[in-house]
């Protein structure tokens, strides 16, 4: 019990999460949209979800979505989950495991669907 209270007090408040994941989201709708224009993608959904859909060079959809019970940002691209968490020194969510934010993070999984460098 002891722990659940401890790690509780390092979790962002819930509405303290949906403010600065809808920020986030908006940010990364407006990137994606900019680039999707000159890399021949889609972009479709909102804050509550972002769908970026490929015709070419293969057919692919990647999902970005908020999961608020864990206050993450959850993608699923190239067969693979990343989750996110909020890193309060960098203030951007994180992957954890390789340093990257969510626009590395994104930027690398749509440069490697389209086979060219891309940056948001």
């Amino acid at each position: 019990m002891g722990i659940l209270l401890v790690y509780a007090e390092f979790m962002l408040q819930e509405k303290d999460f949906q403010r600065k994941a809808d920020a986030a989201f908006d940010d990364l709708k407006r990137r994606l949209l900019a680039l999707g224009d000159e890399h021949g993608f889609d972009v479709e959904g909102e804050a509550g979800k972002l769908e970026v859909v490929f015709e070419e060079p293969e057919e692919a959809k990647f999902v970005i979505s908020p999961n608020t019970p864990v206050r993450e940002i959850w993608i699923s691209a190239l067969s693979t989950s990343f989750k996110l968490g909020w890193n309060d020194s960098r203030n951007a969510f994180v992957l954890e495991k390789t340093g990257e934010d969510l626009y590395a993070v994104m930027s690398r999984v749509i440069s490697q669907q389209l086979g060219a460098q891309v940056t948001l």
